[in-house]
């Protein structure tokens, strides 16, 4: 590969994994600078379809491994490309334990999450339930929201709303917001929050700029977009989230799953390092309740339903192409369109792919990322586990090689 590609890679992945690693932990101002085998596989790579059947990709294992070399306890992955789908993982389902992680496994999604609500926005822009440059306070006057913050600026992020789990600022002031890390988030992990709880908060902190006049990633303009969809459908944002997207797809393994804590069915496990006084601690996170980040950041999913979806709405099946076009039209420094990013891999690696990354507060991670038309897609989650490692960096280190593994090849 060629040096400036590789350097590029390096910049587009620590783009997206700033906003899906951080963005559910309070520093989205980093972020500015960023079908499984029914019956529960065990991980062995294979190819599924045609062409090429039967054959091998040692150089997703491959990639895989560095995943885990870099010390995080486990990755699944699903590609879908020229080849056929490929399904395979690394490491361990759990600390102690020698099974791979499931491929068909459940995962916390964290701001993949982003996109579908996005995705339900846009389909009510299309039937006129609501409009994308009308003032969210036209909707949701009992708020106090400031009357210049328009629809289009929550999903753009460019409302300059409080980011409720924390704000870090560009001269490396921090504002913190509701627990999302360390032993504070640890300790309250399984709290339940109301969307109009987040929201409040948010509103009772300093906007971060005046709207429309800058863009930074706050998991707040898209629990704002949950309360929208309730308030103009009048049903919950679970049930429409059901309705509009999971029940059309088939998407089984798909859920908003409110203030439960579980992870249903095969999943790996996610583990979460903090410091407590002196000592540092290594705690099982698998299960955690997400109402933290309603609408932004709370739905569990599996490799599988993640490529049916991203393919679903990359080829026109779940918002009209007007739209569409505008959701993959980039936008300030961030890159974003309405719940996707959008980046340029060059020509070598198929040009350019929409994405979103996400996390909740620990122990995961995951990877949706489309090509236009849906015709190439990568989807996975990787999880957290004892090693002593900055989550962040070490993910930096190992995404170049998987994205140049599955697109460059």
């Amino acid at each position: 590969m060629k040096r400036s590609q590789s350097r590029f890679l390096r910049r587009i992945a620590a783009a997206g994994l700033a906003v899906g690693l951080l963005a559910g932990l309070g520093a989205p101002g980093a972020a500015a600078a960023r079908t499984g085998a029914p019956g529960g596989d065990t991980g062995s790579s294979a190819v599924l379809g045609a062409p090429g059947a039967g054959t091998e990709r040692p150089e997703l294992q491959a990639a895989l491994q560095a995943v885990v070399d870099a010390g995080f306890s486990g990755i699944q992955l699903r590609v879908h490309d020229q080849r056929g789908d490929w399904v395979g993982s690394a490491g361990v389902r759990k600390l102690g334990d020698d099974a791979k992680p499931p491929t068909d496994g459940r995962f916390w999604v964290g701001s993949v999450t982003k996109t579908f609500t996005a995705t339900v926005v846009l389909q009510l822009v299309a039937e006129h339930k609501l409009s994308l440059d009308a003032s969210v306070a036209r909707y949701l006057p009992r708020y106090g929201f400031d009357p210049r913050i328009t629809v289009r600026m929550l999903l753009q992020h460019t409302s300059g709303l409080f980011n409720y789990t924390g704000e870090l600022y560009e001269n490396g002031t921090t504002v913190l917001g509701i627990p999302a890390v360390g032993k504070d988030w640890v300790e309250n992990r399984y709290r339940s929050y109301r969307p109009e709880e987040l929201v409040r908060f948010a509103l009772s902190k300093p906007a971060r700029f005046a709207p429309g006049t800058g863009q930074s990633y706050s998991n707040t303009n898209y629990t704002v977009a949950l309360l929208l969809i309730e308030k103009v459908t009048g049903h919950s944002y679970a049930g429409e989230v059901q309705r509009r997207i999971l029940r059309p797809l088939g998407l089984r393994d798909t859920a908003v799953p409110g203030n439960s804590p579980q992870l249903p069915g095969p999943h790996a496990h996610g583990y979460y390092r903090y410091q407590d006084g002196a000592d540092w601690k290594v705690v099982d996170v698998t299960r955690q309740n997400l109402s933290l980040l309603a609408g932004a950041g709370d739905m569990r999913s599996t490799t599988a339903d993640l490529q049916t979806f991203i393919r679903a709405l990359m080829t026109g099946k779940l918002v009209p192409e007007p739209l569409l076009t505008q959701m993959r039209t980039p936008y300030g420094t961030l890159g974003y369109g309405y719940g996707l990013f959008i980046q340029d891999l060059g020509p070598q690696c198929g040009g350019t792919f929409y994405q979103h990354n996400g996390s909740p507060p620990g122990g995961y991670g995951a990877l949706m990322y489309s090509n236009a038309d849906g015709t190439r897609t990568m989807t996975a989650s990787v999880t957290s586990g004892d090693a002593a490692i900055d989550v962040p960096t070490a993910f930096y280190t190992a995404l170049p090689k998987l994205l140049t593994a599955v697109f460059c090849a």
